[in-house]
C-alpha cells in the first residue's frame, strides 16, 4: 500500500514505488519525501512556463459527481473556447474530455488506472499535447477523490474546490487537507437546495471557514446558470493579478 495516499500497490507515482519498502519505515518515509520533492521540483517548472505565458493554471478538485466537467462546459460556453485548454484527469475513459472537446475547447485526457490522483509530471505530458499558449485558463479536472488530490502540487497557480448540495454540509470538517488548500470553494448544484432537506447551506459556510477563513465561497449552479457570473469574475481578477503582478498569491499544499 501507498504509505502516502492509502491507494493500491498497482498505483504508480512518478518516482519509485513504495511496494518494496513498507517493511522499513524510515526508508518509506525517505523515499516518499524524494517522491514528493522531485513532483515539486516538475510542479515549479509548470508554474513557470504558465506564468511566462500569462495563463492562469487552476486545479479542480472534489468527490466524484460534484459537477466539475458541467461547470467547465458552462465556462467554455460564456467564454468562448480559445480562452481555455482543459487536462482531465480520471482512472479509465475519455467521456469527460470528449464532453469538452464538443465545445470547441483543447483537451487532454490522462487516464490514471489505479492511481488516485494527478501529479506534476502528468500535467506536463499533458501540456505538451496541447496549443495551449495564447490561453487565458488552464483547468486541471483532478480525479474524483477528497483526500489524495490535496497533496500533490500540479504546478496551478490555484486550487478550486466544488461541493455539491447532494453531499453533506459538514463535509469541509471531514476532510480539512482539501479545503485548507483551497482559494476558492465552489457550492455547486444550487438548484436542488428547494428539493433537498438535508442541505444547510449556513451550516456549509461555517464549517469552511472554521477549516479556511480566507477562502472565497461562491454558490452556483451550473444547469441554470445561477452565481456563474460571479465565477467568471472570480477567475477574471486573479488573472489581471497573474498578468499584472506576475503571480497570484497560492495556497500552498
Amino acid at each position: 500500500m501507498c504509505g502516502n495516499c492509502g491507494c493500491a500497490p498497482q498505483h504508480q507515482h512518478t518516482g519509485p514505488s513504495t511496494a518494496d519498502y513498507v517493511i522499513d519505515p524510515v526508508l518509506e518515509v525517505e523515499v516518499l519525501e524524494d517522491i514528493l520533492a522531485r513532483n515539486d521540483q516538475t510542479a515549479a517548472a509548470v508554474r513557470e512556463k504558465l506564468t511566462e505565458q500569462g495563463t492562469l493554471g487552476l486545479n479542480l478538485m472534489s468527490s466524484p459527481g460534484s459537477g466539475k466537467t458541467r461547470l467547465l462546459e458552462e465556462t467554455a460556453i460564456r467564454l468562448g473556447a480559445a480562452k481555455m485548454a482543459v487536462i482531465e484527469g480520471d482512472l479509465e475513459t475519455e467521456n469527460d474530455a470528449d464532453r469538452i472537446r464538443a465545445h470547441g475547447v483543447q483537451a487532454y485526457q490522462i487516464t490514471t488506472g489505479m492511481a488516485c490522483h494527478l501529479e506534476a509530471g502528468m500535467v506536463a505530458k499533458g501540456l505538451d499535447h496541447l496549443q495551449w499558449q495564447g490561453a487565458d485558463l488552464l483547468f486541471i479536472e483532478n480525479v474524483g477523490n477528497l483526500i489524495c488530490p490535496a497533496t500533490f502540487d500540479l504546478g496551478q497557480h490555484l486550487n478550486v474546490v466544488l461541493l455539491s448540495t447532494t453531499e453533506g454540509a459538514d463535509k469541509a470538517e471531514k476532510y480539512p487537507v482539501m479545503f485548507q488548500s483551497a482559494d476558492c470553494v465552489l457550492i455547486t448544484k444550487s438548484d436542488l437546495l428547494p428539493v433537498l432537506d438535508d442541505f444547510d447551506m449556513d451550516t456549509a459556510r461555517r464549517c469552511i471557514r472554521r477549516i479556511n477563513p480566507k477562502t472565497e465561497i461562491l454558490t452556483l449552479s451550473s444547469k441554470t446558470g445561477e452565481g456563474v457570473e460571479s465565477w467568471l469574475d472570480w477567475l477574471g481578477t486573479k488573472l489581471t493579478v497573474l498578468r499584472t503582478e506576475g503571480q497570484v498569491d497560492h495556497a500552498r499544499l
